[in-house]
């Protein structure tokens, strides 16, 4: 499987999709450019596809643009140039509502998705607006609660919870919407060893598509059989993680660095 260098041209490599996956695209990045009000430029024609079932790292940098390519995937951010689709369907105004129940976003400081003052109604927010009944909404918020393993806190303030434990409320909020896409921007960063654990183990558990943007490489290392390096706005290299983590070269020119266990 190649390995794609800054000087290189851009590969998709992506991990082993089976002949089933490799024809079932779920999330589509085409040529995406983004620039923010002040001419930084964010984002500089990325392209990558997503299979269902991919369990894929972004990787790279503070300011490489991996944040910004995350708010890109359910029309928080639009760019001008280039294309998102979700499960075949553009991000366009009259699609969000379907696609942001399809593609569960998680921001990086969870405080940004928990407003409402018990976490149950935290939780019940999504379903809530989707339509659903009473009976259902519940039904949904106890689901995702057993899932995460925080039902016992539902009747909770959402702002006296510890990070570790909001960041599994807010992944919580998600889940009630049965998406079939989990993005995950940074959700390692600020827990201590034990509840960094607890994450890890829940998401190993997850059998949706990801897309989790991290600095944590020994998660990546665990969990995520393909990583995307991302520098200056783009793609530099995409292919199996293995082999990605074991180019020292690679991974110092782009401000990486595996950890030593």
């Amino acid at each position: 499987m190649p390995i794609v260098h800054p000087e290189a041209a851009q590969v998709s490599a992506g991990a082993e999709a089976t002949s089933d996956n490799a024809l079932d695209p779920i999330l589509q990045i085409e040529r995406l450019t983004f620039a923010y009000p002040d001419g930084r430029v964010a984002l500089r024609d990325v392209s990558l596809t997503l299979h269902r079932g991919e369990k894929t790292a972004l990787v790279g940098p503070n300011g490489a643009g991996k944040s910004t390519l995350m708010l890109h995937l359910n029309g928080i951010l639009n760019a001008a140039n280039g294309a998102v689709k979700v499960a075949g369907l553009p991000t366009s105004k009259e699609n969000l509502p379907r696609i942001r129940g399809i593609i569960g976003l998680v921001f990086q400081n969870p405080d940004d998705q928990l407003f409402s003052p018990t976490v149950f109604e935290d939780v019940a927010f999504g379903p809530l607006h989707m339509g659903l009944p009473e009976d259902e909404v519940r039904s949904r918020v106890v689901e995702a609660l057993s899932q995460v393993d925080m039902l016992e806190y539902q009747h909770r303030l959402s702002h006296h919870l510890s990070v570790g434990e909001k960041k599994r409320i807010a992944i919580a909020t998600v889940l009630s919407m049965r998406p079939q896409i989990l993005a995950l921007d940074e959700p390692t960063a600020g827990l201590d060893p034990r509840a960094r654990r607890r994450l890890i183990e829940l998401l190993r558990e997850r059998s949706e598509t990801m897309l989790v943007s991290t600095h944590d490489l020994l998660m990546v290392r665990e969990l995520f059989p393909r990583m995307i390096i991302m520098d200056e706005g783009r793609v530099v290299a995409d292919g199996p993680t293995e082999e990605l983590l074991a180019d020292e070269p690679l991974l110092q020119a782009h401000g990486l660095e595996l950890p030593r266990c």
